[in-house]
Order: structure tokens, then sequence, then C-alpha cells
């Protein structure tokens, strides 16, 4: 059950007997991970540090608006029927979900816009619009991300990459894919408009890559996207987390809240269980981290010597950007404003390198703007609108002390916002929060600030990255964003998924013990 207090049971009930999986972590992945594992024979128990479940998908509500805090855009929700079906149910039985068009609406700095749509025919008119000759590359383009979505979401998405041998038997494939390529390069051998290059590279900064360093692999969301659609949850992505957590407690799982991990505890090389930040300790037969994975690495396992994943492996690896968040709610409705807008600014290389790689804040930046309210009006009062602005920023590195220079930020961000789409803007917010880089790491556990986890480039991918079954406790298994296959929504729930194969039956540690 739900139980939004510090008071807890440090140990399981001796009534039920089946094995114990405990899921540190109550974002998309740790949910769906105690959903297989339940469904699974596993009595499950998720403990998170927050008040409510979610994690970077918690919720906000405040002067009666509703603020999701972090993912809004939902592709592959076979991926979510699943889990529902695991259960008996139907995910229509919970949440519904709304189709989306245009997918995203990008407004150039010279006030040209690009409506990306799964239409077709409505996408040949938009790139003949910008450039008559790049028709017939933009079709080829799409064909060659179907061929990358065939390897690289439906043969790989869910399966373990445990050892060198599973890389190594996928070379020829991505060879044959050019996934040495970065998304920016691949995209340009088809368009030769600069414009449309970026239209059709910007999709690894939604999971926290650079398109001109994050491999071709990701190349396969375009065609991800037009074979699904893009979705909003009615109600807010929090439904689906509502939804999540109604299927662990129809399983007699358990979601304890203000419950914050300190160590994960271990005997004779193997996980056993959690002790909390209050001291308690809970037993498991299983552990399932839906934490960071460098923050799972590096602060809750303490007392054991990692072989692989190493402070000094840890701090030289990549992290992706991290991100500012102004959340905000509006008197007045902005009806000619799309549900999700992408505004480019004057920059676009240049502005990424600042934020990958010389890891500076720069005076001029590239925005997502969310505007929920044009698909669910109830998420506002009746009249208003309420948004979130998300600009990438460099993570922690980058030394920036946000606790001063979050405001002026934020009223740079109005002010282009104002000069934009939002006309009198500074008039019209009611209500305001934000969410900075150090929030990320001090409320979310994200090492460095960094809003991802491990950038998403080609050496950091599948058997590169931290393994889902871990290289260093045995019986310790990661879910999320920091572990194959990376972050966004189908890759949270695909690094669930793999959970299937590796996470041993709930019948088989029952005989042992």
């Amino acid at each position: 059950m739900l139980d939004a207090s510090s008071r807890m049971v440090a140990r399981p009930s001796r009534a039920d007997t089946r094995p114990h999986a405990v899921v540190i972590g109550s974002g998309f992945g740790g949910l769906a991970a105690a959903v297989r594992l339940g469904a699974r024979g596993y009595r499950v128990t998720v403990v998170e540090k927050l008040d409510a479940p979610g994690g970077r998908a918690y919720v906000h509500r405040q002067d009666g608006f509703t603020f999701d805090a972090g993912p809004t855009i939902i592709t592959a929700p076979f991926l979510f029927e699943e889990l529902w079906h695991l259960c008996g149910r139907r995910l229509s039985d919970d949440v519904t979900l709304r189709p989306v068009s245009p997918f995203y609406r990008i407004r150039f700095d010279d006030d040209a816009q690009f409506d990306c749509s799964g239409d077709a025919g409505a996408m040949r008119e938009q790139i003949a619009r910008f450039a008559p000759g790049d028709v017939e590359g933009y079709e080829r383009f799409l064909k060659a991300s179907e061929a990358i979505f065939k390897v690289g979401f439906e043969e790989l998405g869910d399966v373990p990459f445990d050892s060198w041998t599973d890389m190594a038997r996928i070379l020829p494939a991505m060879l044959r894919l050019k996934s040495y390529r970065t998304v920016y390069d691949f995209v340009a051998a088809y368009v030769r408009d600069e414009r449309l290059r970026v239209v059709l590279s910007f999709h690894p900064l939604l999971i926290g890559g650079n398109p001109f360093t994050t491999t071709s692999i990701y190349c396969l969301i375009a065609f991800l996207e037009r074979r699904w659609g893009v979705h909003f949850a009615m109600g807010g992505t929090g439904r689906l987390v509502d939804g999540l957590v109604s299927l662990i407690e129809g399983q007699q799982g358990t979601v304890r809240c203000n419950a914050e991990v300190a160590e994960i505890l271990t005997r004779r090389g193997a996980a056993v269980g959690v002790r909390f930040a209050s001291g308690k300790v809970l037993d498991a037969d299983i552990v399932v981290s839906n934490a960071d994975s460098a923050w799972t690495y590096r602060k809750l396992l303490p007392g054991i010597r990692r072989k692989r994943w190493t402070d000094r492996r840890i701090d030289r690896a990549r992290y992706s950007m991290s991100l500012f968040v102004w959340y905000f709610g509006t008197r007045r409705r902005y009806d000619d404003v799309a549900h999700h807008t992408i505004l480019l600014g004057p920059r676009y290389r240049a502005l990424l390198e600042d934020i990958f790689e010389r890891k500076v804040l720069a005076e001029d930046f590239s925005l997502y703007l969310h505007r929920p309210t044009a698909t669910d009006p109830s998420l506002a009062p009746r009249g208003c609108d309420a948004f979130y602005v998300l600009s990438p920023v460099p993570h922690l590195q980058s030394g920036v002390d946000w606790s001063s220079q979050a405001e002026p930020y934020r009223r740079r961000i109005a002010q282009a916002l104002a000069a934009t789409v939002l006309p009198g803007l500074d008039q019209e917010v009611v209500t305001s929060r934000m969410l900075t880089p150090q929030d990320f790491q001090d409320r979310l556990s994200s090492y460095r600030g960094a809003a991802f986890g491990l950038e998403p480039i080609l050496t950091q991918s599948a058997w590169f990255r931290p393994h889902n079954r871990s290289e260093e406790v045995a019986r310790l298994y990661l879910v999320g964003a920091g572990t194959h296959p990376g972050a966004g929504l189908p890759g949270v729930l695909s690094s669930a998924r793999v959970l299937d194969d590796i996470v041993p039956d709930a019948r088989s540690l029952e005989v042992m013990t």
C-alpha cells in the first residue's frame, strides 16, 4: 500500500513467504520493475526518498495548477499496456492517452516554424516548404531510421548486455547501420538544408544527448514516433504513476515514501537489503536500484570494493546535460501555442558545445515549452494555462551557483518568451516554481546534477553502460536512465523488461531458501 508518511515497518511481514524484492526509487523504471517482479511471484517493496512516488515524474500542485515535473512525451504506449496486461487489466481502465498533433512545433530564431507530425503527407509538405530538393532525402532518412529501429529497438532494446560477446554479436549490424556516426552526421547525409538537419537531429536532446556526439542509433526515434505517435496522459503524467502504484498494490506490493536509502546492504558479495537514512533496515532477497547508476555505485555501496565501476571510472565518464525548468501558470490562455514547442536560439552547434564540452552557462539558450492545457484544460483553473519551460544547461561541473543565478536566468527566459510566443507574460504569471541542476543532485540524487545520467555516446551504450545485472554485487539489478538501454520513457520501461531475462524466478529462490 502507498504510505506517504515516514513511519514504516523495518522488516517484511512473516505472513507472506514470497521472496522479497526491494526496489529503490519510484520513477517509471522502478515502478515498471516492481510490476514485472510482482507478476513473477515476488513480494515487492518500492522505497522512495520523496514524499510521493514518481521520481522525475513527480507532480507539483499549487494554486489550482497541476505541473508534471518531468516526462511529458509518451511514445511506444504498448510498453505501458504490457504492464497493465501482466495484472489482468487494461491501461484504459486507469489512464486515457490522447494523441498530440503536431508532435512538436519547432520555431527558429528567424520566426520560421516547422510542425513535426505523424502525417506522412504533411511532413513532405513541411520539408518541401523549407527545401524542395530535400524531400527525397527525407524519405530515405525515414527508411534508414526504420532499419535502425528494427535492430536498435525491436531486437536489442530489452536484451541484457552481460558479456562483451553480446556486444561482439551486434557489431556487424552496428557497422551496417553506421552506428559509429553521430546523429547529426547521419542526418546530414540525407538532407542539405541546415534547418532541416536541426529538425531531424534534435531528438537526442530529449534523452540527454548532444546530436553532434550521440551515436546515430538514436535516429530510431524518428521512426518510433512515426509508428506509435506522441501521446499525453489526460490528467497529467502523474496519472500513469498513480496507475502503476495501483497495479503494485493489487499484487500485494507496497510503495513507501519518505524512505531515503543510505546504503545497499551486502553479505558474501550479494545484496541482502537496504539501510535507510533513519537507520532502519529492510531485508531483501534481491535489490533493484532505479536510482541514478553513478549514484548507486558511488553513494549506496560504501563497503564494496568495486572492480569495474570504480570512483575513478565514474568520475571520468561523460554525463548528460542538466536542465533548468520553470513551472508557471498564467491568468489567461495562449490558445495559439502548441502542446509541445521548441524555441531555437540563434546558435545550435556552438550552444551545444557550451553546454556539453565547455560547460559554461551561455547568454543565449534554446527552450522546450510545454503547454499541457492545450490538450487538457483541467490542469489549470478555468480560463488559465499551465506551462513549464525547460532550458538545457551544463551539469554541476560548470561551477554555476544556482542559488544566486536561478532567478536572473528565469527572468531572461521570461523575457524571451514574452518577446516571442507569450506576449505580455510578465503581467500574466500567477504561480511559479523552479528546478535547477542543484535540485537534480540534492532532490533527485543525480550525480553531478546530470538530468539523464550518462551521456548516450557510443562508448557508453549497450555493454559499455552499467549493466542491468550489476557487475559488482550479486542479486543487485539496475533499471532506469543510467543503465541499458538509456533515458526516455521507452528506454527506462525497456530496462525493466530486461529483468525478465536476468532476475531468477521467485520459485527458484523459494527452493533455495
